[in-house]
């Protein structure tokens, strides 16, 4: 059997984490609208090809509830006022046994803030982050940029939203595929 390159993002070995997509912090965010639809996209195809999904929100009495419509696809998503969202979530703090879910694709808000702390604090303990960076804003473009080199030279791999769900897809002619081939249209 063909094995496939460990640099790949798998769905038996993914999680999507969708970072403080909240109306304040939204409105301010040039490409509001275009990174919405890519965590919708992103959180659709998650649900399609059964990743989990975790998302949080950034002190939530203040900048608000996470946006529609992806606040309908999400569980629970725990407040927080540390912009790192690791220690807000209940996974291991180092990296899990191989064969469980090791890889973490951001989406979120904002790429030099909570972003970029979540994925420093997930390399760190062990885990492979993958950045959908048309999923990702901050207000200031080169705030994104600098970020992105930051994430890149630690070690974090830069990828699409088109890409991440292909990958996970991983075939094409089966049912799954044909819903992600409408979603991504």
């Amino acid at each position: 059997m063909w094995r496939r390159s460990p640099e790949l993002l798998d769905r038996q070995r993914s999680r999507l984490l969708v970072i403080d997509m909240q109306e304040r912090l939204l409105s301010v965010i040039p490409d509001a609208e275009s990174v919405t639809a890519r965590c919708e996209q992103l959180l659709r195809g998650s649900q399609i090809l059964g990743v989990p999904v975790s998302a949080t929100e950034q002190y939530p009495e203040k900048l608000g509830s996470t946006v529609s419509p992806l606040v309908e696809l999400l569980g629970d998503r725990p407040a927080k006022l540390r912009f790192s969202c690791a220690e807000a979530l209940d996974w291991s703090q180092s990296c899990p046994d191989p064969a469980d879910r090791d890889q973490v694709v951001l989406a979120g808000i904002e790429t030099h803030v909570c972003v970029l702390q979540t994925a420093f604090d997930l390399l760190a303990a062990g885990f492979r982050v993958y950045l959908a960076t048309d999923a990702i804003a901050s207000r200031s473009e080169q705030d994104r940029r600098i970020a992105l080199d930051r994430l890149t030279a630690a070690g974090a791999t830069l990828t699409t939203t088109e890409s991440v769900l292909f990958e996970w897809c991983e075939v094409a002619g089966t049912p799954e595929f044909k819903q992600i081939s409408r979603l991504i249209k």
